[in-house]
């Protein structure tokens, strides 16, 4: 019997594998990178990924390897290891468990929104699990301090809790209907307060820019705030459709005498509702923006531009890891 050709060593797997200068392509990377069924893959996978990945990487390929169990291995690496520090990441923080995270919480926001201690509940556990994703995905492999993260953290949830609070006084008064978007504006408002807050590290110091072969070429913090940019503007779209459709069916269904003869199917109907927008929406608004993100070296500071210049004066492009 035959043996396999050995695989060349020369596929590139530190860059997805279908074109990223296209939504189709940056979205089938997006839905391979948010699959929940990662989160039930064993460590010893995880670690047999890292392997296979680690040691390809470096020229050795394993016998028997096929170019599908390569992008397998690469896909499940980094599903659970970051890319610019290599560290294994938090379970629950994983772009995976975006979407049975999300389900849950969103879901429960969505039912529990008539009272004050639900609205602060529920916005208090949403924050909180945003809080571990925006550390978990944070661009750059800049550490962050305890007294930053707790800022950041109490920043936000403060943001959503009033933002809550003050529409939801504000809509006593108008159709039912209304009351039920104002747990998306909150999240909105807090989306644009944890992000920045979480990664307030990248916005003073920078992130690194490249050139196109990965060369660290020096921090700028003008990368970062186009980064955190496109995550803030990634995260409300990723929010919109679970928390916009569902309102309107179950505003629906609560007129019909099925939901008022059952009501306990109230909150799993509306968990289960999220969780299909959350499937598409997920990696869909994941790839709005290349992950790889570029801006002109002319964008840059003026210091970090002149850096680069003396490194290498034709250079006209720079890219980013703009986390997630």
């Amino acid at each position: 019997q035959k043996m396999p050709p050995s695989l060349p060593a020369t596929i590139n797997i530190r860059e997805p594998r279908w074109d990223q200068s296209t939504f189709q392509g940056r979205a089938k990377h997006f839905f391979m990178v948010t699959d929940p069924r990662n989160l039930l893959l064993s460590g010893a996978t995880l670690e047999e990924a890292r392997r296979v990945v680690e040691d390809y990487r470096a020229g050795t390929v394993h016998p028997g390897l096929t170019e599908d169990q390569l992008w397998r291995a690469k896909y499940i690496y980094d599903s659970a290891f970051h890319p610019d520090t290599g560290e294994k990441m938090i379970l629950v923080g994983r772009m995976s468990a975006q979407v049975p995270m999300n389900m849950t919480i969103t879901g429960c926001m969505l039912t529990f929104y008539r009272t004050t201690p639900a609205v602060l509940f529920w916005q208090w556990v949403n924050q909180s699990f945003n809080a571990i994703v925006n550390y978990t995905n944070r661009s750059g492999d800049a550490p962050i301090t305890p007294s930053q993260l707790g800022t950041a953290y109490v920043s936000a949830t403060t943001g959503a809790v009033v933002t809550a609070l003050g529409l939801k006084s504000l809509t006593k008064h108008l159709p039912a209907i209304i009351g039920r978007y104002v747990p998306f504006a909150a999240v909105a408002a807090a989306n644009c307060i944890n992000i920045p807050l979480m990664r307030q590290r990248e916005l003073k110091l920078g992130i690194p820019v490249t050139d196109e072969n990965g060369n660290r070429l020096g921090e700028s913090t003008a990368a970062a705030q186009k980064a955190i940019f496109q995550v803030v503007v990634s995260r409300i779209g990723m929010a919109a459709p679970a928390m916009a459709i569902p309102p309107v069916i179950m505003n629906m269904l609560e007129k019909r005498a099925f939901l008022k003869r059952y009501p306990y199917l109230n909150a799993p109907l509306q968990v289960g509702l999220v969780g299909l927008c959350l499937v598409f929406a997920t990696p869909l608004c994941c790839a709005l923006f290349p992950q790889k993100s570029s801006m002109p070296v002319s964008s840059l500071e003026p210091e970090v531009q002149d850096h680069i210049r003396k490194k290498d004066p034709w250079l006209e492009t720079v890219y980013f890891n703009k986390g997630l």
